[in-house]
């Protein structure tokens, strides 16, 4: 692809929908979501899911599992067809592992292997997440310093690539021979934390209020859908999900909810932070949509190549 990918990224609640939004309506472009929560469907109130068309929303069930490798056909795909049309697309989104992947490459791992993959999991019911995570650290302790010793399913990929291949799997993302995509990339942000934190807790309150609850035990309700999924262990949706359990009461789930808002944010950021050639953009700023028009002007209103 010889023109640049447009990102506009950033951490959780800084605003990024409004502000692509408004780039898009003045630019005539197409959006695309880089967001590994709205790839689901039914997951709306708690992934804060726009009203203006993107692509790459409700594109899954939530008893799926949605890959970055997916993600990367997906939206090229969807860059392609927007060509097609005479139009551009945005990125816009924070997830930052779907970034990564379309900008640097995927090395060319094994596909998934649902047999081994079942395996780990039933040892995994037995012996607790925690005690995998030490397995993996046997076997590859790049990837297992990089994990939480509770986040399942990345533990349970990186076992399962080492069952397969009897290679760790920092050995096979070292071996990366994708070649790296261009891209121009604009992170909004605001200027303080705190400022930041009042926002994640003011929208998650809003979300409440406009019946999260009643969407999580929507999803609840259904009976095949559990907390290693990536659909219910997001943030919000996986506190909501413990107090339909009686594990917290709603108050508590409340709290615990905005504080694993921040965290994901306080992730999103260090991981801006080592993102060479990334613009920052203050949120808070009163011109900063000019701001993002005005670094991607040359790029969005340049004739299609």
């Amino acid at each position: 692809m010889a023109e640049p990918l447009i990102c506009l990224t950033g951490p959780t609640a800084a605003g990024k929908t409004d502000a692509a939004v408004a780039l898009a309506e003045s630019f005539d472009l197409e959006l695309v979501s880089v967001d590994s929560v709205l790839v689901y469907r039914g997951l709306c109130i708690g992934a804060a899911q726009p009203d203006y068309p993107h692509h790459l929303i409700d594109i899954r069930d939530p008893a799926d599992v949605y890959t970055a490798a997916e993600f990367v056909e997906d939206t090229l795909s969807c860059i392609a067809d927007a060509r097609a049309r005479g139009r551009r697309a945005v990125l816009v989104g924070g997830t930052m592992m779907y970034y990564r992947a379309l900008i640097e490459g995927l090395s060319d791992m094994p596909a998934s292997d649902p047999l081994i993959r079942a395996e780990i999991e039933a040892e995994a019911s037995k012996v607790g997440w925690p005690e995998m995570h030490r397995e993996l650290m046997a076997v590859d302790p790049e990837t297992a310093r990089s994990l939480h010793p509770n986040h399942s399913q990345r533990i349970s990929r990186a076992l399962e690539v080492f069952r397969q291949t009897s290679l760790p799997m920092s050995q096979w993302q070292r071996a990366n021979t994708q070649e790296a995509r261009k891209a121009v990339c604009l992170a909004l942000a605001p200027g303080e934390r705190a400022t930041l934190h009042a926002r994640i807790e003011t929208r998650f309150d809003g979300m409440l209020k406009a019946g999260l609850v009643e969407e999580v035990k929507t999803l609840f309700d259904r009976g095949d859908l559990h907390t290693d999924l990536p659909a219910i262990r997001a943030a919000g949706y996986r506190q909501i999900w413990s107090y339909l359990l009686g594990e917290y009461s709603l108050e508590e789930a409340r709290d615990k909810g905005i504080a694993a808002t921040r965290q994901l944010a306080k992730r999103q950021i260090t991981w801006l932070r080592g993102w060479s050639g990334l613009h920052w953009i203050d949120s808070e700023a009163k011109n900063g949509r000019e701001q993002i028009k005005k670094h991607l002007r040359n790029y969005l209103e340049a004739p299609l190549s």
